[in-house]
């Protein structure tokens, strides 16, 4: 994570999440952090809207870490939801809930919401992106093959776009590529560029 092509940026950035995916693409940006696990309930109100869950649940994480933030430091964190129509598929609890969810999204068009939050000692910023992902129609041998080698379950919507299921089973995706992974990366860079502000221009 550390080496030569690393933008100078004065400010320490702390990746709050342990999530392999969401480090390995921040790393994809230039910038050296910190990667740290937040222990936070997610769970959130059925009145929430079910495009505005991510981002609500983002800025939850980040509250919950803002009062240990220092000078210099800047947190970010997000949360990825699976929307089929009004519903969140989130991490299925086992092989079962995974096939269950995999067969809803089978020939189907779901979305993929991505919130992010910036957090420093003076600012906080929110946004998320969404993006459309359909499957085509999978078999039940596809489903389960999957299920069994690549164990999906710590996967919102049971699967992830990056393996096996995503190079046979999606066939049209319309918009951020990263952001179906986990961490819409133009938008975030765009992002950073804004609430930084200053320290962006001198790097």
């Amino acid at each position: 994570m550390l080496n030569d092509k690393n933008l100078a940026l004065n400010y320490k950035i702390i990746l709050g999440s342990q999530s392999p995916r969401r480090s390995e693409l921040l790393s994809q940006l230039g910038f050296s952090f910190q990667q740290i696990s937040l222990n936070v309930d997610e769970s959130y109100s059925n009145d929430i809207p079910a495009e505005k869950v991510a981002e609500y649940l983002s800025i939850k994480k980040a509250k919950a870490y803002k009062n240990r933030i220092t000078t210099g430091e800047l947190l970010i964190t997000a949360d990825t939801t699976v929307c089929l129509k009004n519903e969140i598929l989130d991490k299925p609890k086992n092989s079962q809930e995974a096939f269950e969810m995999l067969t809803k999204l089978s020939d189907c068009t779901h979305k993929v919401i991505t919130g992010v939050c910036l957090t420093s000692t003076l600012n906080l910023s929110s946004f998320s992106v969404k993006t459309l992902v359909t499957f085509r129609k999978l078999t039940t041998e596809e489903i389960h093959h999957y299920i069994k080698n690549y164990q999906p379950l710590d996967k919102a919507g049971a699967y992830g776009i990056q393996e096996w299921i995503g190079s046979i089973g999606v066939s049209k995706i319309k918009g951020s590529y990263t952001n179906v992974v986990g961490l819409p990366l133009f938008e975030l860079y765009k992002e950073m560029t804004s609430f930084l502000g200053e320290e962006f221009a001198s790097i």
